[in-house]
C-alpha cells in the first residue's frame, strides 16, 4: 500500500510538471522549425535566431529591457536594503505594520498596479516612457528585495552586531564590517529576483510605457497580434532561457545565504 501511494504521488508530480513544462518545450522546438507554420515541422534552422539579431526593432526593444532591468534593479537592490536595515531597529509593532504594508505590492494584481501607477503619472503630468518603466519596475520590484533581506535579518541575530560594538565600532563600521558581508548574498539574491521580474514584466509595462521605450515583452506582444510566427518562438526561447539562468543565480545565492553562518 505504501509503494502504490509512493508511485502515486511520485506520478502527480511528473504529471504537473509535464502540465507545466510541455508548452514551453513545445513553443523552443517550434523555434528551430524551417516553416513559418508553427503546426508542421519541415526540418531544423537556425536562421529565426539570426534573422532576430539582424532586426533593427528587437535590438532596440532588447536593449531597452536590460537597461530598465539594470537601472530599476539596482535602485530597487539600494532602497530595499535601505528599507530592510530601517525596519529590522524599528519596535515590535511598527515593523509588523510596515511588513504588511510590504507585502501588500505582491499579493495585489498586477493590473491594479499597473492602472494605479498610470492614474499617478498622469496626475502628476508626467511624460510616459522609459523614466516611468523605470519608476514602476522600481515600485513592484522593491517589495521582493525587502522581503528577501528581512528573511536573512532575521535569521542573522544581532551577537555579532553587539560583539563589534562592544570592541569598539562605531554604527557604520559595524554595518559596513559585519551586517553588509552576511547579508550579500541576500542582497545579491535580492538584484537578480528584481532584475528577472523587471526583464520579464508585461502587464505593468503594458501601462506606463510610452513611445521609444518598448520592451522586449511588449515587443513580442506585438508581435502575436501578428500571428505567431517561428521568430515569435525564437525571441521568446531566449527571454526563457535567460529568466531562467537569472533565476537559478538568485536561488544559488539564496542557499549559500541559508547555509552560512547560524548564531
Amino acid at each position: 500500500m505504501k509503494a502504490l501511494r509512493h508511485r502515486t504521488m511520485a506520478g502527480y508530480s511528473w504529471a504537473m510538471l509535464v502540465f507545466l513544462y510541455l508548452p514551453i518545450a513545445v513553443l523552443m522546438l517550434y523555434s528551430f522549425n524551417d516553416s513559418r507554420i508553427n503546426a508542421v515541422w519541415s526540418g531544423f534552422t537556425w536562421k529565426w535566431y539570426v534573422s532576430l539579431f539582424d532586426n533593427r526593432q528587437v535590438m532596440e526593444a532588447l536593449w531597452n529591457s536590460l537597461s530598465i532591468a539594470l537601472i530599476s534593479s539596482v535602485l530597487a537592490t539600494v532602497f530595499g536594503t535601505a528599507a530592510a536595515l530601517a525596519m529590522k531597529h524599528y519596535s515590535l509593532r511598527w515593523r509588523s505594520v510596515f511588513n504588511g504594508l510590504t507585502y501588500l505590492p505582491i499579493v495585489i494584481p498586477e493590473i491594479m498596479m499597473g492602472l494605479s501607477l498610470l492614474v499617478l503619472f498622469s496626475q502628476i503630468h508626467l511624460e510616459l516612457g522609459k523614466l516611468t518603466l523605470i519608476m514602476a519596475h522600481v515600485t513592484f520590484s522593491l517589495p521582493y528585495v525587502i522581503v528577501i533581506i528581512n528573511t536573512r535579518l532575521a535569521d542573522m541575530g544581532k551577537e555579532l552586531e553587539e560583539a563589534a560594538q562592544d570592541l569598539g565600532a562605531t554604527a557604520w563600521e559595524t554595518l559596513r564590517h559585519i551586517t553588509l558581508p552576511l547579508i550579500s548574498p541576500s542582497i545579491i539574491a535580492g538584484f537578480l529576483m528584481s532584475f528577472t521580474l523587471s526583464l520579464d514584466d508585461f502587464v505593468i509595462s503594458f501601462f506606463v510605457a510610452g513611445p521609444n521605450s518598448t520592451t522586449l515583452p511588449l515587443y513580442i506582444y506585438g508581435l502575436v497580434k501578428r500571428g505567431v510566427s517561428p521568430e515569435v518562438n525564437a525571441l521568446s526561447t531566449l527571454l526563457i532561457v535567460f529568466t531562467v539562468l537569472l533565476v537559478v543565480a538568485a536561488e544559488l545565492f539564496r542557499r549559500k545565504d541559508s547555509k552560512s553562518l547560524t548564531f
